[in-house]
């Protein structure tokens, strides 16, 4: 009986430890990189961090680590009330001027108006791979978990575990798609009311600084790199995990086609002034 519940007691521990090794932590995983001190602050004891907006400074923080591929999840509570100009990120990029660079952008609004999500995908310094949403909830009550993952096949963007957009790997049909460049994990909250409200024509209310976001849960389950421009082979497997292939099953993709018809606001694929010409990868299988 001693030797059961010294081995029971040994599995609690394990399994404890375990817990630890995985749980959310800022003060581990992040660097803070702009306006630390009182606009970008962990709280909660490293489960939390806060962002804050004024005229003085915006604020961002980014991973200790590059990754090449992975499941990236961030809970966010964006900025409540009058948010017009001001942008609150979560996304990849890589370092250098053919940078790679996979986009969550929250694009504030007027009071009573909602939260344009504005996503977008870079590979070799290219981007112009727009899509734009509205959100089926406020997301300024609640947190809600955003997640980009980021495999050699395809890139999936999701909210609260819903598909909103797949991008996928055309790079044989000569459409760069991201697959060498270690990326961080990169946060951030800043103005930018010449573009972002509207087009630019809502600019930032200064006197309804500062502007606060909330972010937690970090959790960051991908290939750890050396540094930021040297990780082995991006076939390399180290672990088996679902996100190394994940795609979409059949109710992946019904979830993806009712977010696209009743909730995208903008298409690139589907703007002939812009590109007169298809873009190839809109002429293939979207999911």
């Amino acid at each position: 009986m001693a030797i059961s519940k010294i081995h029971a007691n040994s599995i609690l521990l394990f399994l404890a430890t375990i817990i630890v090794v995985v749980q959310a932590n800022f003060n581990r995983d992040v660097d803070i990189n702009w306006g630390g001190g009182s606009h970008a602050q962990i709280v909660d004891g490293g489960r939390g961090l806060r962002l804050s907006l004024d005229q003085s400074s915006g604020s961002g923080f980014q991973s200790k680590n590059y990754y090449l591929f992975g499941r990236f999840d961030m809970m966010i509570k964006l900025i409540p009330g009058h948010s017009a100009g001001t942008v609150t990120t979560f996304y990849l990029a890589s370092e250098g001027p053919s940078h790679d660079e996979i986009d969550f952008e929250f694009l504030g609004n007027a009071t009573g108006e909602p939260y344009t999500v504005h996503t977008n995908v870079y590979s070799q310094g290219k981007g112009n791979k727009e899509q734009q949403f509205r959100l089926w909830f406020d997301p300024t009550i609640a947190f809600h978990t955003y997640s980009i993952i980021w495999n050699p096949q395809r890139i999936i963007f999701m909210v609260d575990n819903i598909p909103m957009r797949v991008f996928t790997n055309h790079a044989a049909s000569g459409v760069p798609f991201p697959t060498s460049k270690p990326m961080r994990v990169i946060c951030s909250l800043w103005n930018a009311d010449d573009w972002a409200t509207q087009g630019g024509r809502v600019k930032t209310d200064w006197t309804k600084a500062p502007f606060i976001a909330h972010y937690r849960n970090i959790k960051l389950s991908g290939k750890p790199c050396a540094t930021a421009s040297s990780c082995g082979s991006g076939n390399d497997t180290f672990s088996n995990e679902a996100w190394q292939t994940q795609g979409l099953d059949a109710n992946g993709r019904n979830r993806i086609r009712w977010v696209q018809q009743k909730h995208m606001i903008y298409n690139y694929c589907n703007d002939p002034p812009r590109f007169p010409q298809t873009p190839h990868e809109c002429k293939a299988s979207r999911f």
